[in-house]
């Protein structure tokens, strides 16, 4: 079982399709991840159930 989940989301800032690599191993996640587009901080809340796809809300940094 791959554990590790390609995802796409969109930038809360530029709104450009990023892609994540996500660890789906743990439950639920808060991580912070820089866009690739604009270098700025998102900060992920992740519901993982190992194997599936994870469940993605993507904040800007003054939403949290």
């Amino acid at each position: 079982m791959n554990l590790l989940q390609a995802s796409l989301i969109d930038c809360p800032y530029c709104g450009e399709r990023i892609e994540l690599l996500i660890d789906t191993s743990e439950p639920q996640q808060v991580i912070i991840e820089d866009c690739s587009v604009c270098c700025r901080p998102i900060t992920l809340r992740l519901r993982c159930i190992p194997g599936e796809m994870p469940k993605i809300s993507a904040h800007r940094e003054d939403e949290v």
